[in-house]
């Protein structure tokens, strides 16, 4: 990754979208799982162009993984100029007060932290990798640029929650199966899904502004697109505003179906009674 990471764009693009088809043939439980997934999101999709989208949902995930060396090796004029910023007048807007930035699941999640940790400090939660370098790595690239606060699940909200009341907005990260114990059951494209209400309740605990930021991937780079903060949320009820969340995902999603990250076993916990689906 590091000898990748000097190439011009195209090639390092070209590189990582080969990487991803080739694992699309090698690596048959993640095709099974984004086919699923895909299946029970895009019920009425045929066969032949729910196949085509997970082809290009890998190639777009080879690309992002490839990609990422950028964000931690590339300097930051480089960075700069690939990775655009598109509303970043809603976020000045919210200066001195409480901030939540609700980053779904999209390939460009890493790439959108590293350009927004270049212009403001900011704090999120991450989970511990299976492979101790690769998670080093991962954490040192998060916290290349800034003062940022990064606290891993196992510490809980507490440390978050301090960094938003001191002024960092949040990099949150909704839309993770944690299982049974943590989640509620909300609609997700029309699938009861197993969904952490933490939003609402954080949003509630800290007077948080509450802004979407998808990063998207284009041909010649990257575009962190942060929309205006959510009107009228938190609301009196968890469960509406878990929904609210879900459904302004799915928005999202629709515009670039093939870089939201289909891999994930997004529907692994099911209601009680309900069979596996994986």
């Amino acid at each position: 990754m590091w000898l990748l990471h000097w190439l011009p764009l195209p090639l390092l693009a070209a590189f990582g979208r080969g990487l991803g088809l080739a694992l699309y043939v090698l690596v048959g439980e993640r095709r099974h799982v984004t086919l699923t997934n895909l299946g029970l999101c895009f019920p009425h999709l045929p066969a032949a162009e729910k196949s085509a989208l997970a082809r290009r949902h890998f190639a777009a995930f080879g690309r992002s993984f490839i990609e990422r060396g950028l964000t931690w090796w590339a300097p930051p004029e480089r960075l700069r100029r690939l990775v655009r910023l598109e509303g970043m007048e809603h976020l000045s807007a919210c200066a001195g007060q409480p901030v939540i930035l609700v980053a779904p699941h999209f390939v460009g999640l890493d790439m959108g932290w590293t350009r927004l940790s270049m212009e403001i400090d900011m704090a999120s939660m991450y989970s511990n990798q299976k492979n101790p370098l690769f998670n080093h790595k991962l954490r040192a690239g998060r916290l290349r640029f800034g003062t940022c606060t990064l606290v891993s699940r196992q510490e809980g909200l507490r440390s978050l929650i301090r960094a938003i009341k001191l002024g960092r907005p949040l990099y949150y990260l909704p839309d993770m199966d944690y299982g049974r114990e943590e989640s509620i059951f909300v609609p997700f494209f029309g699938v009861s899904t197993a969904t952490i209400p933490a939003l609402s309740r954080i949003a509630r605990l800290t007077g948080a502004k509450v802004l979407l930021v998808v990063t998207g991937m284009d041909p010649d780079g990257w575009t962190v697109r942060i929309d205006p903060p959510w009107p009228d949320f938190p609301g009196a009820d968890p469960v509406a505003d878990t929904q609210r969340m879900n459904a302004a995902i799915e928005q999202k999603i629709a515009a670039i179906p093939e870089q939201y990250l289909w891999m994930h076993k997004r529907f692994k916990t099911r209601p009680a009674g309900e069979q596996g689906v994986y």
